[in-house]
């Protein structure tokens, strides 16, 4: 597959009660280019979970009482730890998860600012308000206050793309609201999860209040069925994120799951280099393997032919490769049965008439970044999420159909529209149905600190630090008659 150097592989212990122990079973990490062994991490079985899940709601009270000093010191902690850390976490991205070294690079910076930013958060968060009660006569004599309660222990089910962003995603907002947490991570990605881990260990966070235990989707159930958890978060795809919520009992469920999301380019916009090199990145960055990843491009029909010929001839010269270099765009896709979906889809496509504008080679996990028009919308390539690196180009007449063109989705997680117009982005932000709409820049675009999720099948409930940590509390109300 390439040159790529591979080292004799680690094993990796996992962590139940905030301890490592090693289960003696072991699940393997392949190296995602080379197709090596890469590491082993411990495995848990039923007993450890059942451990875990005990030691988490026992957790419950010791967590609760965490003063906001000490759950910033520990945050912090993990901060100056990451950093230290940060070209072994890069290379651990690059192995485990075929991110390419610029992507897995950013991705570890991402890890860094969203606990720096809980960090910040926990001494600004809302405490509580006074309510007033006054407002009969039968209530005169009453004082309210409200204030803001850890919502007990937390099953986190984390997935495969971002494997050390979207898991701190789950972990920091979990300590800044004070609960115990039973985290999964993705059985293709587990080794940046046990990392954070391993940091969270040498922290002053109660012993009990973490595990991170890689298992079989199998035993993982009781992480979404035992209602000893009080709220699940889970990441991942759109089948699996609505059965757990439909047998996640009286939790509180929160979820991403993705989408198929679109950009939408005015006349009105000047068709630059960077605006088309954008559009690549969005598309095809980390194999296209990214929630918000551009799979629909709209385009005006009176610029329609220029972003064409364009984006047609950057993307001839794109080509999945090592994710090691520095120059590597698209890697490989996360595992061979993916790719041959993504083929299966492909072929489905050309048969019913859509035209392969660059790219659409498959060589075992590397896929090479492609570039398709004239695409039913019934089709699976087009209707359901891709994850991989594909991208679609179709034509609108008007603004207004462009929407409804975005609209005509089943999800619903971010959309971009490029256009110089005011009234043209207000319509946009009213219409859309998107959890967020992105101006004059594509859909992939995401700071930690901003509320995100989706409506429609891409999930509900919101992400990022503040929405997280609200989502991970409750309010506590008091009542004084004076």
């Amino acid at each position: 597959m390439g040159s790529t150097a591979v080292q004799p592989y680690n094993d990796y212990p996992l962590y139940v009660a905030g301890k490592p122990v090693e289960t003696g079973a072991w699940l393997e990490v392949k190296h995602k280019y080379s197709q090596e062994l890469y590491a082993r991490v411990a495995l848990a079985d039923a007993k450890t979970l059942e451990q875990a899940i005990q030691a988490a709601a026992a957790a419950e009270a010791e967590m609760a009482a965490l003063k906001p000093f000490q759950k910033q010191n520990i945050l912090l902690h993990c901060v100056q730890r990451f950093k230290e850390i940060r070209e072994e976490l890069t290379t651990i991205l690059i192995a485990e998860g075929g991110k390419p070294r610029k992507a897995a690079a950013a991705e570890v910076e991402r890890l860094i600012n969203t606990f720096q930013i809980a960090a910040d958060a926990v001494t600004q968060m809302d405490q509580g308000r006074i309510l007033p009660l006054a407002v009969t006569a039968a209530a005169a004599d009453y004082q309210g206050m409200v204030k803001q309660m850890p919502i007990g222990a937390v099953s986190l089910i984390s997935p495969f793309n971002f494997p050390l962003n979207l898991t701190a995603h789950k972990i920091a907002p979990a300590i800044a609201a004070g609960c115990p947490f039973v985290l999964k991570p993705a059985s293709l990605t587990p080794i940046s999860a046990l990392k954070i881990a391993e940091i969270l260990a040498e922290t002053d966070l109660p012993k009990n209040a973490f595990s991170v235990l890689p298992c079989p989707r199998d035993l993982a159930d009781v992480l979404v069925t035992d209602d000893r958890f009080k709220l699940l978060s889970f990441t991942g795809s759109d089948v699996v994120g609505w059965d757990m919520k439909a047998r996640a009992g009286r939790k509180k469920v929160t979820l991403e799951l993705g989408g198929n999301a679109a950009v939408m380019i005015e006349p009105d916009t000047e068709i630059t280099e960077a605006l088309i090199n954008r559009l690549i990145a969005g598309a095809y960055g980390h194999a296209g393997q990214v929630c918000i990843s551009v799979q629909r491009i709209l385009v005006h029909q009176d610029i329609y032919k220029d972003v064409r010929d364009k984006l047609v001839q950057q993307v001839k010269n794109l080509k999945a490769a090592d994710p090691d270099l520095e120059s590597t765009l698209a890697g490989p896709m996360i595992k061979a049965t993916e790719a041959q979906r993504l083929q299966r889809w492909l072929d489905s496509a050309v048969a019913q008439g859509t035209r392969v504008l660059a790219g659409g080679e498959l060589n075992g996990v590397m896929f090479e970044p492609t570039l398709l028009e004239n695409v039913d919308r019934q089709l699976e390539i087009y209707r359901d999420e891709v994850f991989g690196p594909v991208a679609i180009l179709e034509a609108y007449a008007d603004f207004k159909s462009g929407i409804a063109s975005i609209n005509n989705s089943r999800f619903g997680l971010q959309a971009g529209v490029y256009t110089q117009n005011l009234q043209n982005m207000l319509y946009a932000w009213d219409h859309l149905q998107v959890g967020g709409v992105i101006i004059n820049d594509i859909p992939s675009f995401r700071v930690d600190n901003m509320p995100y999720g989706g409506v429609k099948d891409s999930g509900l409930g919101r992400e990022g630090i503040q929405s997280a940590i609200r989502d991970m509390q409750e309010e506590r109300m008091l009542v004084i008659k004076t």
